[in-house]
């Protein structure tokens, strides 16, 4: 990456150790991930942790309200004109 990133003009910027403000939107993803999935589920295989994470990955970028979108789903903001 770092090789491509050069090539192309592309300046990578990293996260200070430390500072989570650095990237807040990753932050409260992360955070939103944790609370709705991971800490809901107890995974016993790799496998399983795969399908439940596809399930809730497909239902927050499908029919979850977000906040930045004015609390509605993904699809209702898309179908805006």
């Amino acid at each position: 990456m770092d090789l491509w990133a050069y090539r192309n003009g592309v300046r990578i910027g990293f996260s200070r150790p430390g500072k989570p403000t650095d990237n807040a939107f990753v932050e409260s993803f992360n955070g939103t991930l944790r609370a709705e999935c991971l800490d809901v589920h107890w995974f016993t295989t790799i496998a399983e942790a795969k399908q439940l994470i596809e399930g809730w990955r497909r239902e927050y970028n499908e029919s979850h309200p977000h906040r930045a979108l004015g609390e509605q789903t993904p699809s209702e903001f898309a179908s805006l004109p």
